[in-house]
């Protein structure tokens, strides 16, 4: 049981979790679409960002993968 209890401590159930999926983005390449979208948006909040990303995956059959990161940038950038 203390076993279990220490090896989900790292995972919250927090939105950038549930965004980051096997399917949508590794989480380098999730860190360098939000890195580039902060420094072209930086009056928006993380949180909107993320949102906007959700909407692009979200118009795109759930998934991201098959896009190209400059094609996500730009989709979310019309977003926002």
């Amino acid at each position: 049981e203390n076993f279990l209890q220490k090896t989900s401590a790292p995972f919250s159930t927090n939105s950038y979790d549930a965004f980051i999926s096997p399917n949508a983005l590794n989480l380098s390449s999730f860190t360098k679409l939000m890195k580039k979208l902060q420094e072209i948006h930086p009056e928006v909040s993380r949180d909107k960002i993320v949102d906007a990303l959700l909407e692009v995956r979200k118009n795109n059959k759930g998934i991201l993968s098959g896009l190209s990161i400059n094609s996500i940038v730009e989709r979310t950038s019309i977003i926002l």
